[in-house]
């Protein structure tokens, strides 16, 4: 097999163990040997269609088997899958589109009407495969199937071929294509194996999206390569998520806290068997002591992580033994990854002191697409985000760099004081933000969602925060809002909440 990226997986795979299910979704179930028939005669299909090594093909929907399919077909014959957040304006998604230049387009249900609009404002698109029957002239994407035959390619692929273009979530501007190679993604899943327990029986509940890069290369793809089956949702809805849990004896999930709290508030969740459940992986934001305090009251634990797009993601990684131990910490880094927290000046900072959170190893990204040189072998990548260690190398994120507020001299990071005020029995959700202040420069301010039927005072609040956290963290004001704006990974944006809470 002269193919050594991502898209031999399912091929690998199905000689080693064709009978077994890789695939659930809905009714239908797919196994190994299934799957690697479908993919073969979707490759068949996008080369029909003109698709060659190193062009890009996007995919516009909702989780479903023919996201997967269609990143395995790419990767059979040396093309770059350009997953698109379709949560996004038709203008951004004509910037993606544009940007990578993907001239093939398959969607998803649900997709037609922002498709169509596609197809005046991204000119680069030669061809969109829908998911039905032939639509408006292009082909459906059961037709590619059914046409295609079932023989073998044997495109060479080699782990320096870029195989995914990632976009950012764009939360300090516009979003970039971060380029990850097969052998960057080949790696990640590595090291998610090596430092998480995935198993050949492993039943991986996928209601993350799969556009994300968490959901995909840290629980799906790890299940894959490991010969497991996922199951995939086209979205979250808590209580059919424990209803899958208990009927599919769900063993491993993936969601931002936002996920594991909705869980958790759920009528369901006291009577719902959750025995079949071994790994809980939560990354996107920090995992709130109150939440983890829910699922150990039901013998669980997550496994905590830290990481970034252009690193595949995985950086950091806390396992389940130590989330008592070191509380708040994003844990050490994956096994074939480095992580170091630096000054300024890119020197190591001491245990205790505050940097700048860099990462290198065979998982960071070849570059941003489009956007010239490569980053280099060892090269560390810069986060952005600030943290520190701990003398057992513990990695503990501070927060983002850039949202760091400086009042009268002090460093104030929002992350801190968002943590203690979830603490509050009335406080659903909460963001801090810095506003102008003529005596001390900058001070902060809280915004706040009330949990249903609560009552709280912006006295209230700060008096709870009296005491403990230093004062100068203390917030100088609360405002109070329904809704926090948030990525679709669970970040708040804070540039927006700047804008709607800074003034005033």
């Amino acid at each position: 097999m002269r193919n050594n990226g991502v898209g031999s997986w399912i091929a690998r795979r199905a000689r080693r163990t064709p009978d077994r299910v890789a695939v659930l979704h809905g009714d239908d179930r797919l196994t190994y040997a299934q799957l690697h028939d479908r993919v073969t005669r979707l490759a068949h299909g996008l080369r029909g269609l003109g698709v060659r090594r190193g062009d890009r093909v996007a995919y516009l929907g909702p989780n479903h088997p023919a996201f997967l399919e269609t990143l395995f077909a790419a990767g059979t014959l040396g093309a770059i899958l350009v997953p698109l957040n379709a949560r996004l304006a038709v203008p951004e998604l004509a910037r993606h589109l544009a940007d990578s230049g993907s001239q093939t387009l398959i969607y998803g249900a649900g997709q037609a009407d922002p498709v169509a609009a596609l197809r005046g404002a991204a000119p680069v698109v030669r061809h969109a495969v829908a998911p039905g029957g032939t639509a408006g002239g292009e082909p459906g994407y059961p037709d590619l199937l059914a046409a295609a035959p079932g023989t073998d390619i044997d495109e060479a692929v080699s782990l320096s071929d870029p195989c995914l273009i990632m976009y950012t979530s764009g939360t300090a501007g516009r979003a970039k294509g971060a380029t990850l190679s097969h052998g960057n993604i080949t790696w990640n899943a590595i090291n998610v194996v090596v430092d998480a327990d995935f198993r050949q029986d492993e039943v991986a509940l996928v209601v993350a999206p799969l556009f994300h890069t968490a959901a995909l290369n840290m629980l799906c793809l790890p299940t894959l390569l490991k010969g497991g089956a996922v199951l995939i949702e086209p979205g979250f809805e808590p209580g059919r998520a424990l209803d899958l849990i208990q009927s599919h004896r769900v063993t491993s999930l993936f969601g931002v806290p936002a996920v594991y709290d909705a869980m958790a508030a759920h009528p369901g969740w006291a009577d719902a068997d959750l025995s079949s459940l071994r790994m809980l992986l939560c990354g996107g934001a920090p995992v709130p002591e109150a939440t983890i305090r829910r699922y150990t009251g039901r013998g669980l634990a997550f496994i905590q992580g830290y990481g970034m797009t252009e690193a595949s993601p995985g950086a950091l990684l806390l396992d389940a033994a130590h989330v008592e131990s070191k509380p708040g910490s994003a844990g050490v880094p994956h096994f074939f990854t480095e992580v170091r927290v630096v000054r300024p000046d890119l020197t190591p900072a001491s245990p205790g002191e505050t940097g700048e959170i860099v990462v290198a190893g065979p998982n960071v990204m070849q570059g941003y697409w489009g956007q010239g040189q490569a980053l280099a072998d060892g090269v560390w990548l810069r986060s952005g985000d600030a943290g520190t260690t701990d003398a057992d190398g513990y990695v503990f994120v501070v927060d983002r760099i850039k949202d760091m507020i400086i009042s009268g001299g002090e460093n104030i990071y929002p992350a801190e004081v968002e943590n203690v005020l979830r603490e509050h029995p009335a406080v659903a959700d909460c963001g801090v933000i810095g506003v102008p202040d003529t005596r001390w420069g900058e001070v902060g301010r809280a915004v706040v969602v009330l949990r249903p039927g609560a009552q709280a005072s912006e006295a209230d609040l700060l008096g709870f925060l009296d005491g403990k956290i230093a004062r100068f963290k203390v917030p100088k004001s609360v405002q109070f809002t329904g809704e926090l704006p948030r990525t679709g990974t669970g970040k708040i944006l804070k540039k927006r909440l700047r804008e709607t809470h800074g003034d005033g």
